[in-house]
């Protein structure tokens, strides 16, 4: 019965090292590593505490090699973490229009909202990231989402005074 219990604790202490070094090379755009531990059977899908899963950190971090190869691999472009953002709207607030383009690609859906009812959209005419909006209203996103305040991207537009925007959204 030791020797079970040894052997479980060893593996589940194997799983989280290697996703702590998912999430790190992840955020360091290690593509080798990445590669690497997902052959060693790291859960590419696997959130942190606060909810980051690896593609997550990878985008945010803005390493375009580390999302397509986790994206390659079968990465979730929806989850979320635990405020319910996902990587499309990590992309939005950051402005890598690159990123949330690979997204959209790997089929992010565009009318994803977090758990305060914000869109991508509505953090992209928020943060005043016009091609990333663009690029979401080119996709097709449904211009009547409603924030927890009941503001849809055209209200964040108004109060940002974007008129780009504004001129797209009419």
């Amino acid at each position: 019965m030791k020797k079970f219990i040894l052997t479980l604790a060893l593996v589940f202490a194997k799983n989280v090292v290697m996703a702590q070094d998912l999430y790190a090379a992840s955020r360091g755009n290690n593509v080798a590593e990445i590669e690497q531990l997902i052959s060693g059977g790291a859960d590419i899908n696997k959130a942190n505490e606060r909810g980051f899963t690896p593609l997550i950190l990878a985008v945010y971090s803005n390493n375009k090699e580390a999302a397509k190869l986790l994206l390659e691999k079968g990465a979730n472009p929806n989850a979320q973490d635990k405020s319910g953002n996902n990587a499309l709207m990590g992309a939005a607030f950051k402005g890598y229009t690159e990123l949330a383009s690979l997204l959209i690609e790997y089929k992010a859906d565009v009318n994803q909202v977090n758990f305060n009812n914000a869109s991508s959209l509505i953090f992209a005419v928020t943060f005043g990231r016009n091609d990333i909006a663009k690029l979401l209203i080119e996709k097709g996103v449904d211009l009547s989402i409603k924030d927890n305040n009941g503001k849809t991207a055209k209200d964040h537009a108004i109060l940002q005074e974007n008129n780009e925007i504004l001129n797209l959204l009419k």
